[in-house]
């Protein structure tokens, strides 16, 4: 499990991305790259990192699904995942 302060930083960012989203994009267009660096750097979507929903682990996150690969194989195996099973042949 990954500590609470971590995911909650995640989450500010997250929350500041969406907020600078649509001036940063102004600044963009018009080539304003002074008043970009003035932007919060937390503004910047490039910072965001993918985390797992369930127990925050920042590697081996499945997009689709949004968890980390171990918590993917536990639902899965359990059936909380609708469409998904075990491959066998």
């Amino acid at each position: 499990m990954a500590k609470e302060s971590m995911k909650a930083r995640e989450v500010k960012r997250a929350k500041l991305v969406a907020k600078y989203a649509e001036k940063r994009a102004k600044l963009k267009a018009t080539g304003d790259y002074e008043g970009l660096q003035k932007l919060p750097k937390n503004a910047s979507p490039v910072r965001k990192h993918n985390r797992c929903k369930v127990t925050g682990r920042p590697k081996g996150y499945i997009r689709q699904f949004g968890v980390s690969r171990i918590v993917f194989r536990e639902m899965a195996a359990s059936g909380l995942i609708p469409g998904v099973k075990k491959a066998s042949w």
